[in-house]
């Protein structure tokens, strides 16, 4: 059960952070809109919930490994994680004008994928500075891509 929940939680918050991020960014690159931005993390909050929260119920569902209740543990960890921290980066916008939500969105993604980073390396042993950095690293090329197509996207509304 514990293995269950833990699935649920890592795979949500990674998730939040990282479809979260890329969709700001690139709707904000694109737009430069608040209303757009915070309409993009509501969106995000409940259609990717659902979609991921499926997405892990079906993974272990193929394992053939886990009990009924421990993949519903999963699942229903999965959408609540990712579901309410998605909508944390809408308080940013709700705060700040959108560049600066836009940087303290940034600040708490990262913060929390370091975290959970460091959390995950020191359960298995592992150098955290290695594991942060490669998450970091993968964090920072989803935030350049959709950096990149949301001002194309943005050229050619224009």
């Amino acid at each position: 059960m514990k293995d269950s929940l833990r699935t649920g939680i890592t795979f949500g918050l990674t998730s939040a952070v990282i479809t979260t991020l890329g969709l700001m960014i690139g709707l904000h690159s694109g737009t430069g809109s608040k209303f757009v931005v915070l309409g993009g993390i509501i969106t995000i909050a409940i259609a990717d919930a659902f979609s991921d929260a499926l997405g892990i119920h079906i993974s272990e569902e193929s394992e053939n490994v886990h009990t009924t209740k421990e993949i519903w543990v999963s699942t229903i960890a999965t959408f609540l994680t990712k579901f309410f921290f998605a909508l944390s980066f809408a308080i940013p916008i709700l705060l700040f004008t959108l560049s600066t939500a836009m940087v303290v969105s940034m600040v708490w993604g990262i913060s929390i994928l370091t975290l959970l980073s460091y959390v995950i390396a020191k359960s298995q042993g592992d150098s955290p500075w290695g594991v942060i950095g490669e998450h970091l690293l993968i964090a920072a090329v989803v935030i350049a891509i959709t950096h990149s197509v949301g001002n194309w996207i943005g050229m050619l509304g224009r």
